[in-house]
């Protein structure tokens, strides 16, 4: 009996310990991106993005929870705007704050995550004209904690949260190609 137990701690101790080297190889910095070509000039795209109050018709997290609690301030739209959402277990809780606004090419978002894990990192969106349209690119970045970088040993960040990057851009897309 204790020969099994010898074994099974063993196992345990390698597994725990090949977990925590593949998350020291991870980077120290996440980055999220995606892309696409909207046929719509940037200013009809830019004031979606820019007033938090525009973000229920196109953003993939405000169909994740439909009770979830949404409160705004700063001001209206643009530089100082302020977006905080609590909802269940799928959106958790959090704050936006557009940091700059510089119609119609980019908007950069500081962006707070409280629960169910506490994260800070950032958001931009360039509107680009492209021919008879407009590149249009959702990137977040952030540091990588060392219990984040555990998680990625198990999770893709890149596949989980740019699936919901890409939904969201198609729905910019289909709002503004009308």
């Amino acid at each position: 009996m204790f020969e099994i137990i010898t074994i099974v701690a063993v196992v345990l101790a390698l597994a725990i310990a090949v977990v925590l080297i593949l998350a020291a190889r991870k980077p120290d910095i996440f980055r999220v991106q995606r892309a696409t070509t909207v046929k719509a000039p940037p200013e009809k795209i830019f004031p979606l993005i820019n007033d938090f109050h525009q973000w229920v018709t196109w953003s993939p997290y405000e169909t994740k929870d439909p009770a979830m609690k949404r409160s705004y301030s700063g001001t209206e739209s643009g530089k100082g705007a302020v977006y905080g959402w609590e909802g269940n277990k799928n959106v958790g809780s959090g704050r936006m704050e557009i940091l700059d606004a510089q119609a119609p090419s980019r908007i950069v978002i500081k962006l707070d995550f409280f629960t169910p894990f506490e994260g800070h990192n950032t958001a931009e969106f360039t509107m680009l004209p492209q021919g008879d349209g407009t590149n249009v690119t959702w990137l977040m970045h952030g540091p990588s904690r060392f219990i984040g970088k555990i998680m990625h040993v198990f999770i893709n960040m890149d596949r989980m949260v740019g699936k919901d990057f890409e939904i969201g851009l198609a729905n910019l897309k289909r709002l503004t190609e009308k």
